[in-house]
């Protein structure tokens, strides 16, 4: 937006969900990536015995980028700088996920305000997917509970951020 290349998308016939998943679709393809190597690498270098659905983390996975590469969405929506869409989706989302998401501390212990927010964040199913998937051999039937809020983060962050998205410069 700072440059003024968004002035361009102004002016073309392209609706604000093609423009939002036009951006978006790149990410959520690196991010993949990253996960396969990174489960790989897990399996491989580190020898962490996989004894789960491997269909159950992938799908995991891919709604847990495609909801976190949606949160990345409606901050820039939200914001009219790329410094401040990053420092607000990492200050937005990486503190109260460390905090809330299980990764300190257990979830279960977690009350009033910091369990909502631990329940909001993608980061708290996809911890569990991981744990359940790697450590504890469960699969969908186990592990569908935190499945559904991944799935139904998707559409409700994208249809904030296309709501939410100018199409016209101020």
């Amino acid at each position: 937006k700072e440059l003024g290349s968004i002035l361009n998308v102004y002016t073309t016939p392209v609706t604000k969900l093609e423009f939002l998943l036009g951006k978006q679709l790149p990410y959520i393809g690196l991010s993949m990536f990253n996960f396969v190597l990174m489960f790989v690498l897990a399996i491989t270098l580190f020898q962490v015995p996989f004894k789960g659905s491997l269909l159950t983390l992938v799908a995991g996975a891919l709604l847990y980028v495609t909801a976190t590469t949606g949160l990345g969405l409606l901050m820039s929506a939200l914001t009219n700088s790329q410094v401040a869409a990053l420092a607000g989706t990492a200050i937005g989302t990486l503190l109260p996920a460390i905090q809330f998401s299980g990764m300190m501390n257990p979830v279960s212990t977690l009350e009033g305000a910091g369990a909502v927010i631990g329940a909001l964040y993608p980061t708290t199913h996809f911890l569990t997917l991981s744990n359940g998937t790697f450590s504890k051999a469960l699969g969908f039937s186990a592990l569908g509970g935190s499945l559904w809020p991944l799935a139904l983060a998707v559409p409700v962050l994208t249809v904030l951020a296309v709501v939410l998205l100018r199409k016209q410069a101020k």
